[in-house]
């Protein structure tokens, strides 16, 4: 059974960071697809960060240079290391499987001061 389970949001101050895992099971996230989502109060889902099935990885162009998206083969984790957050990076963070179309449940980033 798939699953996916999102955790490290919370709040933070302008210009600080922080790192949201996505801990996946039924599948090796190594060898696929993974996209993190975000969706701002309001606003439509958008994707932040892609990382391909070879390795690639592909950003939004309002949070290049400040996140990194990246995985762990030993715990079957995927990682977004989010740094220099600005009020408008807040939203609900949801990692996503493109194979099988897999969501997890998100995990809420709030960047205030």
């Amino acid at each position: 059974q798939v699953r996916l389970v999102e955790t490290g949001g919370g709040l933070a101050q302008p210009g600080g960071s922080l790192r949201l895992s996505c801990a996946a099971s039924g599948f090796t996230v190594s060898t696929e697809t993974m996209i993190w989502y975000r969706q701002a109060p309001g606003k439509a889902r958008e994707p932040v960060a892609t990382v391909m099935y070879n390795g690639r990885t592909i950003y939004a162009d309002s949070v290049k240079d400040r996140f990194t998206i990246s995985r762990d083969n030993a715990t079957n984790t995927m990682y977004l290391q989010m740094h220099s957050l600005r009020p408008d990076d807040t939203a609900f963070y949801y990692c996503y499987r493109v194979v099988g179309g897999h969501w997890g449940q998100g995990t809420q980033v709030t960047v205030s001061s």
